[in-house]
């Protein structure tokens, strides 16, 4: 949708995309350095979002972020480190979205652990979004019952959690403001395809016949 055009206007889209976790069900690893066909989840990401139509892009990193950081150093996005990642997601979600700020019609809260959402489930996403049903604000898809990521936030729902000043999660507000919320209701299981386990590997491998490949040696 990048460049205008369609039945809907052009929106301008950030996204705040999570590095910062621990990996602590993996044995310790940065599941966004896993690699894929030789190249790291993380940058598969940000290759994504550049076809998929966003214009910012924030990368919260924590743990492993002397990994991790030179990974995307190539790329025009904001990196901001989360210096206490052991507070959980929320404490990283909140600080990507204050670097991100309030400008945007609609911020994308994504995971760096999903192998498989590209520039098509972006674009998915942000088409679903503008199709929203009235009164909502936050869309977020669902594949046969089970809820997927990444979740798209409006603009004004963004500065209302930056004013407020609260750690921010994105499944608490879901649950807790039903009448915002429209389900994109998909048959695309990429969206709920993530790796938080060895066994979750070796169910990717098997189901895709593509292999992934641990990361470099690791540095916290």
């Amino acid at each position: 949708m990048k460049g205008g055009g369609g039945l809907y206007e052009r929106l301008r889209v950030g996204a705040v995309l999570l590095a910062a976790g621990e990996g602590s069900r993996m044995g310790g690893v940065p599941k966004c350095m896993l690699k894929l066909q030789g190249v790291p989840l993380i940058n598969r990401h940000l290759i994504a979002m550049s076809g998929g139509g966003i214009d910012e892009v924030v990368v919260v990193t924590g743990y492993y972020h002397e990994q991790i950081e030179p990974a995307v150093e190539t790329f025009p996005v904001t990196v901001v480190r989360n210096p206490h990642p052991e507070e959980g997601q929320q404490s990283s979600v909140k600080l990507g979205l204050a670097a991100l700020g309030a400008k945007f019609d609609v911020v994308i809260v994504a995971l760096a652990d999903q192998p498989l959402v590209g520039s098509a489930e972006l674009t998915e996403l942000i088409a679903a979004f503008k199709k929203r049903a009235p009164g909502t604000s936050v869309v977020y898809p669902e594949v046969k019952g089970q809820r997927g990521n990444p979740v798209a936030f409006s603009g004004e729902v963004i500065a209302e959690m930056l004013e407020s000043g609260k750690n921010i999660g994105c499944r608490k507000f879901i649950d807790a403001n039903p009448a915002m919320v429209h389900k994109l209701d998909t048959s695309n299981d990429r969206f709920i395809i993530d790796l938080d386990t060895v066994d979750d590997i070796a169910a990717f491998e098997k189901r895709t016949g593509w292999k992934l490949t641990m990361p470099d040696a690791v540095t916290s």
